[in-house]
């Protein structure tokens, strides 16, 4: 399905777009939040993320990840970008409480989140940090953001 999605995208196909926003805007959004803490930058990461891949079809590449995780990944590197532009001493900043939905996942699946969103970890580094397979670490990543998606 996703490589259906992404041949539409490369032709254009507006409709497209609204299918892949309709699926994943929430998750986007969700990871946005959960990196930012702001909602109305969240809303706008979440629109630069979809401008990309409308802009770059070709960026998204299947046997990499999946578009849920392309998207995500995106919105995480802007959030991160939008915190370093908007934020010049890091260090000094008081950790912004985790929203709600994030503290309501499961302690494993929010670790995983934490690590991966807030720590910058790979799913391999994940999985030697917790002691877990490289796949369970997966899994919860994707199980997390689906969670938190539906939440939101």
């Amino acid at each position: 399905m996703d490589g259906d999605i992404r041949q539409r995208l490369v032709y254009g196909d507006h409709n497209a777009l609204a299918e892949v926003y309709d699926s994943h805007g929430a998750t986007v959004y969700a990871v946005a939040l959960c990196v930012t803490g702001d909602a109305a930058v969240a809303s706008e990461i979440t629109v630069n993320a979809f401008v990309r891949l409308w802009d770059r079809p070709l960026t998204f590449d299947l046997s990499q990840a999946s578009l849920q995780c392309w998207l995500a990944m995106t919105a995480h590197r802007l959030a991160v970008q939008w915190l370093r532009q908007n934020d010049p001493a890091p260090g000094e900043r008081v950790a912004a409480e985790r929203p709600v939905a994030l503290a309501a996942l499961p302690d494993l699946t929010r670790q995983a989140i934490e690590l991966a969103y807030f720590d910058g970890r790979t799913y391999q580094q994940i999985a030697v940090e917790l002691g877990i397979p490289a796949g369970t670490a997966k899994a919860r990543l994707r199980a997390g953001l689906r969670e938190l998606a539906a939440a939101l």
